[in-house]
């Protein structure tokens, strides 16, 4: 009968409002929860099948759902390994036991971490998780790894007590030659340049590039250059470049500049028994050594083993500082290069890309893992963990892994962590109105009471 019905309606109303006030609850107690995601409670109508003129109360069911997909604030902290993620995405993580394990690593996500290294560098939160990347290279670079699947992702591993050797890979030299001293009845000299090297090892050693000037002849016979037929001129404009390095062959160069004082050929240089350089007039005068993508001279200074190929920048044409051929002045104008000696690892550091950079005292930073952004299409179907961890469900759809800041995904932020999406003015509105649908429910069931006992004392 509808009294009866209107008892069921009753009771059902008090599981909704209950169910709801557990939401609320929930929420306000992780308002201060980092990464924490809000929980909603949605109410929806029964409807039992009613006869012609007879109404029964149905009731109300509540469902619940978290909102994964809403971000909290971002503040700033004075980890570096505090990670944020602005926009779209979540960190990869595994547990701190699985890790310790030799089996499969479970991958699950979160919003946000403030993760530091235990004692075996491994980068965790306090409550256990772990956090997740691909092992850069030796050389800093990410090798490539697949997208649908967590198989490549390791504990991130930071060891304090590590060292780092920087080679030197390139140099950038610029330099004005004094146009002078290739003119008729100048005189003969040597300009060096000191440059300190380091292989890949942290030994230095010690370049020395000589810049000597080939004097045009004043009388008109052969100058300092030999020919294949003994009649070779020494051509204005023209200097000898000459690369000395302990343990390694000297390497030579001529170079030849134009009017404006701008490198405008370069000849390998070879000597004939008595030690003069050959040059042959009938053949090309304009060779190009430039690699082609990088515009640099490519040297072998130390030990092929250690350090084989150093890229040394000479024109300015190919993006280096170059050199010139200007004025009465030899100067050295700058001298760019990279490689330092061994350094200690200081700190540890998270780009927007989510390269994990170790930085060491030398100057030198080094990437040694990639962290990801884990993403799927429907982020509010993940089923949800403790300690705001989430896994991949049917519902959420199948993981893709992001670099950071492409795709749909957002930006990794260091120093940096997700605030709780909880409004705390809003959840104690709700609570209010939470407690008066409740208590008008309580009613419902105390009139269907009183209903009922009227209907038991009509017999007497």
């Amino acid at each position: 009968m509808s009294i009866s019905s209107s008892l069921n309606a009753g009771v059902s109303g008090l599981n909704a409002n209950a169910t709801r006030l557990a939401t609320i609850s929930d929420n306000i107690a992780n308002s201060s929860t980092y990464g924490y995601k809000r929980m909603t409670t949605d109410f929806a109508s029964l409807v039992l099948g009613n006869s012609p003129g007879l109404f029964a109360a149905g009731g109300v069911r509540a469902s619940t759902a978290r909102i994964v997909d809403q971000q909290g604030s971002i503040t700033s902290t004075s980890n570096p390994t505090d990670i944020a993620v602005a926009g779209r995405g979540m960190v990869p993580v595994t547990t701190a036991v699985a890790a310790a394990g030799d089996g499969p690593l479970p991958m699950l996500m979160t919003p946000t971490g403030s993760f530091r290294p235990d004692a075996n560098g491994i980068l965790r939160t306090d409550s256990g998780l772990v956090l997740l990347g691909v092992p850069a290279n030796i050389d800093g670079t990410i090798p490539p790894f697949p997208r649908d699947v967590a198989t490549s992702l390791r504990p991130v591993q930071v060891n304090t007590n590590q060292f780092v050797g920087n080679p030197t890979t390139f140099v950038d030299i610029g330099v004005n030659l004094p146009a002078t001293a290739t003119r008729p009845g100048a005189d003969a000299a040597e300009y060096p340049l000191t440059i300190e090297l380091f292989d890949s090892v942290g030994v230095g050693t010690t370049l020395t590039a000589s810049f000597t000037n080939i004097i045009p002849p004043s009388d008109g016979g052969p100058g300092d250059l030999v020919g294949t037929d003994a009649t070779a001129r020494t051509e204005q404009d023209v200097w000898l470049l000459t690369m000395e390095n302990i343990g390694a062959p000297t390497q030579e160069v001529l170079i030849r500049f134009d009017t404006d004082g701008r490198p405008q050929a370069w000849q390998p240089v070879t000597r004939d028994a008595a030690g003069n350089i050959e040059v042959d007039p009938a053949g090309p005068t304009v060779v190009d050594p430039l690699d082609p993508e990088t515009g640099a001279f490519t040297f072998s200074f130390l030990a092929p083993a250690v350090n084989p190929d150093i890229q040394i920048m000479l024109d300015r044409t190919a993006g280096g500082r170059g050199l010139t051929q200007l004025s009465d002045r030899f100067t050295p104008i700058a001298i760019d290069k990279d490689g330092a000696p061994v350094g200690d690892l200081v700190s540890v550091e998270v780009d927007a890309r989510g390269m994990v950079n170790a930085i060491y005292d030398n100057g030198f930073s080094r990437t040694i893992y990639q962290v990801p952004l884990v993403d799927v299409p429907n982020p509010n179907g993940l089923t949800a963990l403790s300690n705001q961890t989430y896994r991949v469900s049917r519902a959420s759809g199948d993981f893709f892994l992001w670099n950071a800041g492409e795709g749909p995904t957002g930006e990794m932020v260091g120093f940096a962590r997700e605030e709780s999406t909880v409004d705390v003015a809003g959840e104690l509105t709700s609570l209010i109105q939470t407690q008066r649908a409740y208590s008008s429910n309580a009613k419902v069931i105390q009139t269907v009471d009183e209903m009922l006992q009227e209907t038991t004392n009509i017999k007497r």
